[in-house]
């Protein structure tokens, strides 16, 4: 308000005839009509003033002669000039508020529409803005500013969209250092980061700058690492900065040029752009509002050329913006009327004339029925030339869209639109609007783009900075395991596994990499990688190089490439050669595995004999005779030298089955016990990461290691357990000492270190357990560096051509220890390998058995004579279980004969019968009648 007032104070000029004015009414009457104001503010003679000009005087024209709009009301347009000054824009929007207009179309500066809010939440006279753009201007500090055009918020968000869509990362934004530039820049570096990218650089010029400011701002920026230009300026001096960058040679091959809706409006204001002038932007992507070809924008295409007042060949989007505002305010004000409304103004009591002033504040009147007015606008919903007016929550007109052109050749083509609601798209908006909103990534489509230099390549979206600066690469000063990274007296100033490596992905990109190493550390001792991966996060260096660990707290604050070495926490400890045992021979199978076979083969045994006991002479005998029979036939199977022949196809067909699971566990046995017996085994009492956890031992550390936060914190391991060291003979001589001799129980370090370690003391010590963890080591960068991306994919160049697997071989070629730690449990063969074949065995036996047993009772059946008998007598309890138990020894009698006796018997019984039922039937036959 402070603001306001002051220009108020400094800036109003009233002419004097007004003072002898008491009042002015805004509606006059005249013979057929009542007349209102209406108010239009902006630049005449500007790109969008030229083609707001004869659109806003048609609308107005086209609303008077509409009986079915304001039958009884005729609009009197007054218009004023602001002149491309905001100083002048203010005093000519206050002066048309002495005019008494209802609502007022304009400005077409987001700087003049900040200081007239201010004026017309005053006097409640909504302001209809058909072009100032700034997001700002949605605040709810200005309820009476509608605007009738598409906010930038949008366009900053659909510019977002394209970075992410063509993979770049970084944007400088070069724009006009006012309320427009500023916002609109401010509002796309939220865009950006939503999107995981960032502007790098802001290069904003005074408006109306010379070319000489705008040439020096272009060539700072030319020296930056992005190629990615957002230009967010004014249509009337756009062209000078394209024009500056042709001479300095940045409309070629790797420069992206992304311009927002003020190109696309001066383009569209003639009907041919010279030659010139197109050269200046070939391959340029620009914005553009997009508004839907209906029969209304093609009726109001066809009579552009027959407007009055016309000073341009063509029109851009503004001026459909610019019609849609008068007939929003007439369709309004005619419902205004209908609803009841009155239009009359009345003096506002805080605004008074001072002694000895000749400001006349006076003159600045309230409208009375503002509010309701504004709410009425708030409400409309209508087909315009530019498509729907209708606002939403936030005052923004709904649906906003734009068109993105190419620019190229004589003209532009259109790629694709954007719209809040699919995003990038091929589709019109209009067909998308009766779909469900889709915005994933894979729904985004854009057409091809030629880019300057008449590409069709996407460009990268940046280079190395050519700004004489080599990048700064910090390197561990180690004092340990130097074939990784170490100190050297060559031109380089280090060298190493890791230095050779970075070397070589360098040497693979398609652009030069100026850089110089630094050394990191005091050369005493290993530094802290923690500390070094900081200085990064921290632009004390550009990137790090050296056998750096990807871990999650890192990855927080730097970028890693691609990790060029695999890596993981190990534990290694003493180890002693495990000495033969006289009960060596069991340790082949598990206890379970032993239990379950001798179990099968005495199931077997008892089961082959049932099948052969009725028919094979060897199987009989004595009790004690079978007894040992099936203990010998059992455990004979394992060495395949039974004796006893099976005759029975059932026991055959049992046997053959659990000879071929015999022959499995014999293999497997074998070569179990020839492994125990002849590869030399090592134990330790260490057995791995889990057995550190549950002691009180002290542990080893490599100084510097990320593994020290990462068992404290992770794994909860006290740090007083933990103990630095700092050398690789440290390590040997505190696992030599042990616990006991103030050495540690087992030292924890990643897998290259441990590798490393071992081949240097001749494996004396081994790893024990497995790998615990699993990363890899890669070059850290600042975020969002560009250089990572292209280092990662030359690291899988190299190693894919082989180049990396040669580097290794050159500085970390070593003896690998062969012998490892004996683990018993893990080698044993248990049940679980072999549970397949004991359940067909198993299934074998009890399928022969049942055949079996179906037939013996059918046998007993024919052989039983009271199976025969047809007469059952009627007998008391106990006499019935007398013969039950009669019954079961007779069947166990039965089964234990031998069959063919069997089935003598059973012949015998049946002739028996058969003489028996002939007897009969003779003496009847001769029985007297």
């Amino acid at each position: 308000m402070k603001r306001t007032l002051l220009l108020v104070i400094f800036c109003i000029w009233v002419p004097m005839n007004v003072l002898g004015r008491t009042g002015n009414t805004s509606v006059s009457s005249s013979a057929k009509k009542n007349v209102v104001n209406i108010g239009a503010l902006f630049t005449l003679n500007s790109v969008i003033g030229r083609s707001a000009k004869p659109a806003i005087m048609a609308a107005v024209e086209d609303v008077n002669s509409d009986s079915g709009v304001l039958p009884e009301t005729k609009l009197n347009l007054i218009l004023h000039d602001t002149n491309c000054s905001g100083f002048l824009g203010t005093v000519e929007a206050l002066q048309l508020m002495e005019k008494d207009v209802v609502v007022a179309i304009g400005p077409q500066s987001s700087g003049i529409a900040h200081v007239i809010s201010h004026v017309v939440n005053e006097l409640h006279v909504p302001l209809l803005s058909f072009a100032a753009t700034d997001p700002s201007l949605a605040a709810l500090q200005y309820p009476y500013f509608l605007r009738t055009t598409q906010s930038d918020y949008f366009q900053m968000y659909a510019i977002a969209d394209l970075v992410e869509y063509y993979g770049w990362r970084e944007v400088i934004a070069i724009f006009v250092d006012d309320d427009y530039g500023r916002s609109g820049i401010s509002i796309l570096g939220d865009a950006l980061a939503k999107k995981r990218a960032k502007i790098s650089y802001k290069a904003p010029f005074p408006p109306k700058s010379p070319n000489t400011t705008i040439n020096d701002l272009l060539v700072g920026v030319n020296l930056m690492e992005s190629r990615v230009y957002v230009v967010h300026v004014n249509p009337d001096t756009g062209l000078n900065i394209f024009a500056e960058a042709k001479s300095l040679g940045m409309m070629s091959i790797s420069y992206v040029w992304i311009a927002t809706d003020w190109l696309p409006s001066y383009l569209d204001s003639s009907e041919t752009v010279d030659t010139d002038t197109m050269n200046l932007l070939q391959g340029v992507i620009a914005l553009r509002h997009h508004t839907p070809d209906t029969d209304l924008k093609k009726k109001f295409t066809s009579r552009w050329s027959g407007l009055k007042n016309k000073s341009s060949a063509s029109f851009n989007s503004y001026a459909l913006y610019a019609y849609d505002s008068v007939w929003l305010a007439a369709r309004a004000l005619d419902a205004y009327l209908k609803e009841g409304g009155n239009i009359s103004f009345s003096n506002d009591p805080r605004l008074h004339d001072t002694y000895g002033s000749s400001l006349h504040l006076t003159s600045l009147r309230i409208f009375d029925g503002g509010q309701q007015f504004l709410q009425t606008i708030l409400g409309m919903n209508f087909t315009g030339v530019s498509g729907k007016i209708q606002f939403d929550k936030d005052k923004n007109l709904i649906d906003p869209a734009y068109d993105i052109l190419n620019i190229g050749g004589t003209g532009s083509r259109r790629i694709g639109y954007w719209s809040n609601h699919s995003r990038l798209s091929i589709i019109s908006p209009e067909i998308l609007y009766s779909k469900p909103p889709n915005t994933s990534t894979s729904n985004q489509h854009l057409y091809s783009v030629i880019w300057p230099g008449e590409t069709t390549a996407t460009p990268r979206g940046w280079v190395f900075p050519n700004n004489g600066k080599p990048l700064r690469i910090a390197v561990p000063n180690r004092v340990s395991y130097k074939e990784f990274v170490a100190k050297d007296s060559g031109p380089s100033g280090v060298r190493g596994y890791c230095i050779d490596v970075f070397e070589a992905a360098i040497n693979l990109l398609p652009y030069a990499v100026p850089h110089t190493f630094i050394l990191y550390g005091g050369g005493k001792r290993n530094p802290v990688y923690d500390d070094l991966v900081y200085s990064v996060a921290a632009n004390k260096f550009d990137a790090a190089v050296g056998d750096i660990t990807i871990v999650t707290n890192r990855t927080k604050i730097v970028d890693f490439t691609q990790p060029y070495m695999e890596s993981g926490l190990v534990v290694v400890a003493p180890v002693k050669e495990l000495k033969s045992s006289p009960w060596a021979f069991l340790k082949p199978f598990t206890v379970e595995m032993w239990g379950v076979t001798g179990g099968f083969f005495l199931l077997v045994g008892a089961v082959v004999w049932i099948l052969e006991h009725r028919i094979n002479h060897e199987f009989r005998g004595p009790p004690s005779q079978q007894l040992i029979t099936i203990f010998w036939f059992s455990f004979s199977t394992m060495f395949f030298s039974h004796r006893e022949n099976t005759v029975s196809t059932l026991g055959r067909l049992v046997l053959i089955i659990w000879l071929f699971v015999v022959l499995i566990i014999n293999s497997s046995y074998t070569a179990s016990l020839t492994s125990i017996l002849t590869v030399q085994q090592l134990t330790s009492r260490i057995e791995g990461i889990d057995t550190l956890i549950s002691s009180t031992e002290p542990i080893g550390i490599q100084d510097g290691s990320f593994a020290w936060n990462y068992l404290i914190d992770e794994l909860n391991i006290a740090a007083s357990r933990l103990v630095k060291l700092k050398s690789q003979a440290d390590y040997a001589i505190a696992l030599q000492r042990g616990p006991s001799g103030g050495g540690v129980a087992a030292i924890v370090d990643e897998l290259p270190y441990i590798e490393l370690f071992l081949s240097s003391t001749n494996c004396k010590f081994r790893t024990v357990g497995s790998e615990f963890t699993k990363s890899g080591w890669g070059f850290a960068f600042q975020r969002d560096s560009p250089l990572a991306v292209d280092l990662s994919t030359a690291i899988l160049q190299l190693s894919e051509n082989g180049d990396l697997q040669k580097i290794h071989n050159k500085w970390l070629t070593r003896t690998e220890c062969s012998m490892q730690i004996n683990q018993v449990d893990s080698n044993q063969l248990s049940l679980m390998s072999f549970w397949g074949l004991f359940l067909i065995c198993g299934i074998a036996c009890f399928i022969a058995l049942t055949i079996f047993f179906c037939r013996v009772i059918c046998q007993y059946r024919r052989f039983s004579p009271e199976a025969e008998e047809g007469d059952v007598e009627e007998i008391d309890p106990r006499s019935r279980r007398t013969m039950r138990t009669s019954s079961f020894k007779n069947l166990m009698g039965f089964v234990d004969r031998k069959e063919a006796e069997v089935k003598e018997i059973i012949k015998q019984k049946s002739s028996d019968r058969k003489r028996q039922a002939s007897h009969s039937s003779d003496g009847q036959s001769n029985s007297p009648s």
